[in-house]
């Protein structure tokens, strides 16, 4: 609000310098009085104001907040729920599905075993068939090596017999010998026998 410049020219006029300069300064202090009781007014009521509006925005967010918690528990049991509802119906159908895999492997399993009864079935055919091949074949083999080895050792034994002629005829030359040399040694011992006798009863 501006401040009173001047007074009219009549009323200056009664009232004189002073007394219009007076009426200036008490209506500038009035003006100051009601705009400093405006200005408090206005504040106190902006506070009032303030004051129950932060209160209603309090009351507000504590409602909203407990429906919001409300909210959020609502969702938590139903997300609980529902999370239960699938977990059980996965369970099921992990069961179902082990289930069906296990008659599936018991299945595979009976048919690879016939398979592999089957196939052991042919090896021990097969088996048993090179075996009897060995066998004959072993049969005849040892026939061939008794045959070798009784041929050999019958040149052995016709050999061992001519060594024993040729030892045994060595033997009897070897003997006859033997007695020759014996047979002069004691002619000569006895020879020199006699004579030291005859030199000693000479």
């Amino acid at each position: 609000m501006a401040k009173v410049a001047i007074v009219e020219k009549p009323l200056r006029e009664k009232l004189g310098e002073k007394g219009s300069q007076s009426l200036i300064n008490l209506m500038n202090v009035s003006k100051e009085e009601q705009k400093q009781e405006m200005l408090t007014f206005v504040e106190e009521k902006f506070e009032h104001r303030l004051t129950t509006e932060t209160g209603n925005v309090n009351e507000r967010i504590t409602k909203e907040t407990g429906e919001i918690k409300l909210a959020i528990s609502q969702t938590e049991q139903r997300l609980d729920n529902r999370i239960t509802i699938e977990i059980s119906k996965v369970n099921e159908r992990m069961t179902e599905e082990i289930g069906k895999v296990n008659e599936r492997m018991t299945e595979e399993i009976g048919k690879v075993n016939e398979r592999l009864t089957e196939e052991v079935g042919k090896v021990n055919e097969r088996l048993t068939e090179e075996i009897g091949k060995v066998n004959e074949r072993m049969t005849e083999e040892v026939g061939k090596v008794n045959e070798r080895m009784t041929e050999e050792v019958g040149k052995v034994n016709v050999t061992i017999a001519d060594v024993e002629k040729r030892l045994d005829s060595k033997i009897e030359h070897t003997r006859a010998d033997l007695i020759k040399w014996m047979f002069i040694f004691w002619i000569g011992q006895i020879g020199a026998i006699m004579g030291l006798l005859f030199a000693f009863f000479k």
